[in-house]
């Protein structure tokens, strides 16, 4: 088995997910052909040596359909011959990808593989329904699968999180996110976006602003009309969905909001995976090192709890414990998620998004998995760390996880 290695990362600033946001007139092929160019000119890259683009997206429908990986490749100039595949898996798509790639490597399947990430949520089609069941109402019987801010809402009712608890930890998002943008800790991996004529689209994060946990205070909880309306279709409201499941849950405090739930975003982003010693004979020095893989299932009503055992399944196969890693990037989707990770893995929320997280800097679904390998890559290097891990939770009731070491 081959040792499998990230030569670089380069991804997009993160923009405002809605009309009118900066990126939002792009296309998501050409939005991420620029990240596939960038990635081809900084490190001399030969792109018909690229085995596969292996791409995740959250919503592979209408712009973002028919393939948007091998379309990007297209879109980037690349030879025809380079193939592509796009993965759903949720949120988690685009770490899939990644630790799809690593598989390729480590099994001598490939020495070249590029693992990407884009979605625009800014072009997201209206959804035809409410609950992610794909419209299956017999599945819908066994499992209500709710939509996520009322799992986010469960999680906090079960685990006995305030609105304190969670609005606290989104003002912290933001505060780390503003240190890391004063002291440019994103500069090595995020390039901007330019228009056709060279012209820079954007060249920052486009969705972090100063906040404080009193003024999220003011904000009004967003799932609690949804959980409490019966919907066409539907034979009970989601609330009442949430609690059949959880008998032990007489009401579900409604403590998550626009500030402390991941911001809607847009970007791309792609990694760089070789073998070490394809690396090495190409004349690349290596970042780091993917030391372990894995994904875990949970229960898909509450659905965000996966993370801590995709985490502690990937540092057992790494042959470390949890306590052995220095950071971790724990995907922002709700403060909840992040606050029930830190207590079931044991894990201090100091070692946790010290850059900031998807509340502060926003979520771009399929693309935030590489994104967030970037910015661990980043700080473990600036920090002078040895070992990070990231993980996510995916609609539907998964976890993602890959452990990484500084080269």
């Amino acid at each position: 088995m081959k040792n499998v290695v990230i030569v670089d990362t380069v991804r997009t600033p993160r923009g405002k997910g809605k009309p009118g946001g900066a990126l939002s007139s792009i296309h998501p092929q050409e939005l991420l052909a620029g990240v596939l160019r960038e990635l081809q000119r900084r490190n001399t890259l030969d792109p018909s040596t690229v085995a596969d683009v292996i791409t995740g997206c959250g919503n592979p429908v209408g712009s973002h359909g028919d393939n948007v990986g091998r379309l990007a490749a297209l879109a980037a100039g690349w030879p025809t011959t380079v193939p592509g595949v796009t993965l759903n898996r949720a949120c988690g798509s685009g770490q899939q990808a990644i630790n799809a790639a690593a598989m390729m490597v480590e099994s001598g399947q490939a020495d070249v593989v590029v693992a990407a990430g884009v979605d625009m949520m800014s072009q997201y089609p209206m959804p035809d329904r409410t609950t992610l069941d794909a419209g299956n109402e017999r599945l819908r019987e066994r499992y209500p699968i709710i939509p996520q801010g009322i799992s986010a809402d469960l999680i906090a009712t079960v685990e006995g999180f305030s609105r304190t608890d969670v609005d606290a930890l989104a003002a912290e998002s933001q505060r780390r996110a503003a240190v890391a943008i004063a002291d440019d800790r994103f500069a090595r991996s995020m390039v901007p976006v330019l228009a056709p004529d060279g012209t820079v689209v954007l060249d920052h994060e486009e969705l972090p602003r100063a906040t404080t946990a009193e003024a999220l205070a003011g904000l009004k909880p967003s799932f609690g009309g949804l959980g409490s309306q019966t919907f066409e279709g539907y034979a009970e409201p989601f609330d009442a969905m949430a609690i059949r499941t959880y008998p032990e849950v007489d009401e579900i405090a409604h403590v998550h909001h626009a500030g402390n739930s991941s911001g809607l975003a847009d970007g791309a982003a792609a990694v760089l995976v070789t073998s070490e010693a394809y690396a090495r004979a190409q004349g690349w020095a290596p970042r780091a090192r993917i030391v372990a893989t894995a994904t875990a299932g949970a229960e898909p009503v509450i659905m965000l709890t996966a993370p801590g055992p995709a985490a502690q399944r990937c540092a057992e196969l790494a042959g470390m414990s949890l306590q052995d890693i220095d950071l971790f990037e724990v995907n922002e989707a709700f403060a909840s998620v992040v606050l029930r990770f830190s207590r079931e893995a044991k894990v201090d929320l100091d070692r946790v998004n010290v850059n900031g997280g998807a509340i502060a800097l926003g979520h771009p679904i399929g693309a935030s998995g590489p994104i967030l390998m970037a910015t661990l890559i980043d700080e473990l290097e600036r920090g002078d760390r040895t070992t990070g891990l990231v993980t996510m939770c995916t609609g539907g009731g998964m976890g993602t996880a890959t452990v990484v070491e500084r080269i």
